[in-house]
């Protein structure tokens, strides 16, 4: 750790990239723009590449599985009710088209927005499963969504 002086204040800093140890206490509104934060790169996301030839099974799995998955909690709940309730029926092209909506956009927040339909659907993913997820989200059933569904199988599902 070492320490920086900055107008007769001492601050801590870390030289792990990744962390940030400034009080906001000992630092008011005007010193936020001169502090350089280099963890505020954006990370790498490696680009999405279409899996040719898998198996129908194991990608309904991994669908279901990356639907529960996401980077914040509104879409790991929409989109884990949405494939639980549509993934089963869905046929090859369908499952395609939700596996190109859930892991081509780079930002989850695009893809709750167009679901919800606070932004337009760019062009590539206006298709028929993303107005099933539109309709899904309108939740016209009133249908409680506060927790994701099972993943295992009840004994009378069996």
């Amino acid at each position: 750790m070492s320490a920086i002086t900055k107008a007769g204040r001492l601050f801590n800093a870390r030289s792990f990239i990744l962390t940030r140890n400034i009080s906001r206490s000992s630092v008011n509104d005007n010193d936020d723009l001169n502090i350089v934060h280099p963890e505020a790169r954006e990370p790498h996301i490696p680009p999405y590449v279409e899996r040719q030839g898998e198996d129908i099974t194991l990608k309904r799995a991994r669908l279901i599985y990356q639907s529960r998955k996401r980077g914040m909690l509104e879409n790991g709940l929409l989109l884990s009710t949405f494939a639980k309730k549509y993934l089963d029926n869905f046929n090859e092209s369908q499952m395609v088209l939700y596996d190109r909506l859930i892991n081509l956009p780079s930002n989850d927040w695009d893809i709750f927005h167009w679901a919800a339909e606070v932004k337009p659907t760019p062009s590539e993913f206006d298709n028929e499963v993303m107005d099933l997820l539109k309709e899904h989200v309108k939740n016209k059933d009133r249908v409680s969504r506060l927790m994701q569904p099972e993943l295992i199988k009840s004994e009378k599902q069996l």
